[in-house]
């Protein structure tokens, strides 16, 4: 069995630890505080396996998975990956577009799988809006439309749109099979953290069919929990909830056909999509050590994860600066 380091026992860590239990690998944990380590003696792993000092697994194991703060992400996956080892690291893979590229860089020399937790990717209802969006059975895009928003704590490691608007930014990559051209953003630190805690991100894509427009709003105040995605086609809409468990996709055969000189609003059929109710966090581990396995490039790789921060890193300088920015490359 694969031998594996999870490092990181807080909020997301412990589901990581949850999933990587029940599947097959040998499991080492690490966290730098001594009581988050209470939740692995509970699942009945070994003390022998338990420690704050991840130097002292690194040279047993294949492969580690990553979920620290955001800061720490560069330094201890350049260690990792120069170590030899498969790296999955929790998103963002770094607060900077330079050093996620070096890190991907790095991966590819040193021939090694770099999977970065972008888990929207390997939730079944994404599949599903990808390959409807390739096939075009949207027709043309015309919009991406998602919230992640909800009143929670804040992440102290970053701001919302790091934080959360990453999640969409990175779908709408993969939906649409490469990052936008131009974006344009409005942030807010309304709490008065130094960090935003709402943000509003414009993207704009350029398809072999045309434009498409991309809207994400994310904060930290909105009433309730939203994770929701709209993909608005000429032929074809769709919405998405990804809070439910089985059927998150409802598609509306909507159109609007010209009369002369005037359109007619035209509702079509209503289908309700059934999705598979797989959890992603457990497809996207188990993806990562097929990876392994295989020596196949994962889903979310590293370059997924460089283009996501350059999205956030043009959405942040918008916002700063009142001005649509164009990312190159």
């Amino acid at each position: 069995m694969t031998r594996i380091l999870l490092l990181g026992l807080g909020r997301w860590g412990v589901n990581h630890l949850r999933v990587l239990h029940s599947l097959p690998v040998e499991l080492f944990v690490c966290d730098l505080q001594a009581k988050h380590l209470e939740a692995a003696r509970k699942l009945g792993i070994a003390e022998s396996r338990l420690s704050t000092d991840h130097k002292n697994f690194v040279a047993g194991v294949e492969a580690v998975v990553v979920v620290t703060p955001a800061q720490t992400h560069f330094d201890l996956c350049r260690s990792f990956l120069e170590a030899g080892k498969d790296v999955f690291v929790e998103k963002p893979v770094t607060l900077v577009s330079p050093e996620a590229k070096q890190l991907t860089e790095l991966a590819t020399k040193q021939q090694r799988i770099l999977q970065v937790g972008h888990i929207f990717r390997y939730d079944t209802a994404s599949e599903w809006l990808r390959e409807a969006v390739q096939a075009g059975r949207f027709g043309r895009v015309n919009l991406l439309r998602s919230n992640f928003s909800g009143f929670k704590r804040p992440r102290s490691d970053s701001g919302v749109s790091f934080a959360d608007a990453i999640h969409f930014a990175d779908l709408f990559n993969y939906l649409l099979g490469g990052p936008p051209r131009r974006v344009s953003a409005m942030m807010k630190d309304f709490l008065g953290r130094g960090m935003d805690d709402a943000s509003l991100i414009s993207l704009e894509y350029e398809t072999p069919r045309g434009t498409t427009w991309g809207l994400i709003e994310t904060n930290y105040f909105l009433p309730g929990k939203f994770r929701e995605v709209t993909v608005v086609g000429s032929e074809l809409t769709a919405v998405c909830d990804y809070n439910v468990s089985q059927y998150k996709i409802k598609t509306f055969a909507n159109k609007h056909v010209r009369q002369g000189n005037e359109f007619r609003a035209e509702e079509g059929a209503l289908r309700q999509i059934e999705c598979a109710p797989e959890e992603p966090l457990l497809a996207e581990l188990r993806a990562f050590l097929e990876s392994i396995q295989t020596r196949t490039p994962p889903r979310a790789d590293g370059w997924a994860g460089y283009d996501s921060i350059r999205v956030l890193e043009a959405a942040m300088e918008s916002a700063k600066t009142g001005r649509t920015v164009e990312l190159k490359g």
